[in-house]
């Protein structure tokens, strides 16, 4: 595990500690709003999608407030040891979602019931599509100069909740024109898969080589760097 890139100065490094910390609160913020809406809509809708998409926001919530704790720390080094921590809880949350969508996925497919269409939910899975990612690359970026898994980490939680957002809006829009209530589901099963990949890799520690730490301690394995700076193994770019 790349703890921080050798070519960051300490003060490149605050600079980036502060820039994670006020993307963790905007998603906290968004997410927290988000919770609330899809859960409400959710339940006036009878939508196990909007539902589950509500929860996932909670889930995303415990990432970033993770991560919140680890950068709460000044000391660069405090940091450092909170890491592991902070990649557990951040792959537990992923574990969590995935079992979480593949059984609602399943009891969606199975049961008779059908969700009424929600323009509400429309509106939100939409709006999250437009921010979602922003907020991602934007945090990713800051964790990859960093050298922070974590923050990486919870970068990749964060654009998966963009695809659970175009999941939920094909979902919905399908089920209020055409009446497919089956498409959510199975998309949803997907989903799932990505997210037990993600969680296995913040639990192993994967998400983030940092290029300038290879390039200063070992001139050769810069050579086998991508264009984009990551190395064969790293994940920072996929």
């Amino acid at each position: 595990m790349v703890s921080v890139s050798l070519g960051t100065t300490p003060a490149r490094r605050e600079q980036l500690a502060s820039r994670i910390r006020l993307l963790v609160a905007a998603t906290i913020t968004y997410n927290v709003v988000e919770a609330v809406v899809a859960l409400t809509a959710g339940a006036v809708a009878s939508s196990t999608a909007l539902i589950g998409f509500g929860l996932d926001s909670v889930i995303e919530v415990s990432s970033a407030a993770a991560v919140a704790w680890q950068f709460s720390a000044r000391e660069h080094a405090v940091r450092e040891a909170r890491e592991k921590t902070t990649l557990r809880i951040i792959a537990v949350s992923f574990f969590a979602l995935a079992a979480y969508v593949s059984v609602d996925a399943i009891r969606a497919l199975a049961g008779p019931g059908e969700a009424d269409r929600s323009i509400t939910g429309i509106v939100l899975a939409a709006l999250s599509l437009a921010v979602m990612p922003f907020l991602s690359a934007a945090q990713r970026r800051a964790g990859r100069e960093l050298g922070s898994v974590s923050a990486v980490a919870d970068s990749k939680q964060t654009l998966l909740c963009t695809y659970l957002s175009a999941v939920l809006l094909v979902g919905l829009v399908l089920n209020a024109t055409l009446g497919w209530s089956w498409a959510d589901p199975i998309a949803g099963l997907a989903i799932a898969a990505i997210a037990i990949k993600e969680g296995r890799d913040a639990w192993q520690g994967k998400g983030c080589c940092a290029p300038a730490a290879a390039s200063s301690a070992a001139p050769e394995a810069a050579a086998d760097e991508d264009g984009c700076g990551c190395r064969p193994g790293c994940s920072c770019c996929s």
